[in-house]
């Protein structure tokens, strides 16, 4: 009976530490995107999750640790996502309209996410910044070779280069997300919300796929 309670109450530790980190990943995420920064104060984040800012240092390391741990949680699931498609039975044209209007929905729930890698590549080691280049930005450029290269050899694409590509897609959908406080002070406008990320969408899919078909 003692071991039972003593191999529940462990079960019941891992849980809670589990539910403690998962917390403190989406609460700065949530800094993040409202904040539209990658800036994370420990106070904030203490009582926006109801945790000790300590348990930072106890999870993750450092403040950087923690900025990893958004970054792989974000990533992953977008590789992820994006090897599914590579797989799907679907002409390139159609895969590539759909994987265009994912990475802007991508970009407005996650705003932050080319700055934070970014900012990571940039202040990591060597080695820490190659490991990211490995399991999330080359999986990404090989797959805009497979999207691209796919659609030039069955002779729906123009012959455009993959790579330039990928930083003309991605850099639509981060310089618009990332350029609140441009629409705020020149236009006046401050309806970033799913009817602004939908024409935005639309008329990015659309300028994209017109400049890529033949």
């Amino acid at each position: 009976m003692k071991v039972e309670k003593l191999a529940q109450k462990s079960n019941d530790d891992k849980e809670n530490e589990a539910g403690a980190r998962d917390k403190l990943i989406e609460t700065a995420s949530q800094i993040m995107r409202e904040g539209d920064t990658i800036d994370i104060s420990f106070s904030e984040l203490s009582v926006r999750s109801g945790l000790n800012s300590a348990l930072v240092k106890y999870y993750f390391g450092n403040k950087d640790g923690l900025l990893e741990a958004i970054l792989e949680r974000d990533m992953t699931k977008i590789v992820e996502d994006v090897g599914l498609l590579i797989k799907k039975d679907m002409p390139p044209e159609d895969k590539l309209r759909h994987h265009i209007g994912a990475v802007i929905d991508t970009y407005y729930e996650f705003p932050y996410i080319h700055r934070l890698t970014m900012r990571l590549i940039r202040d990591l080691p060597p080695e820490g910044a190659r490991e990211i280049a490995d399991k999330y930005l080359k999986p990404l450029s090989e797959a805009y070779n497979i999207f691209v290269g796919d659609g030039i050899k069955s002779g729906v694409f123009r012959d455009v280069d993959p790579d330039l590509f990928y930083s003309a897609v991605t850099g639509a959908a981060d310089r618009f997300f990332t350029g609140k406080l441009v629409w705020k002070y020149c236009y006046g406008r401050t309806d970033f919300d799913e009817r602004m990320r939908d024409a935005y969408r639309n008329q990015t899919v659309d300028l994209i796929m017109n400049g890529i078909l033949k």
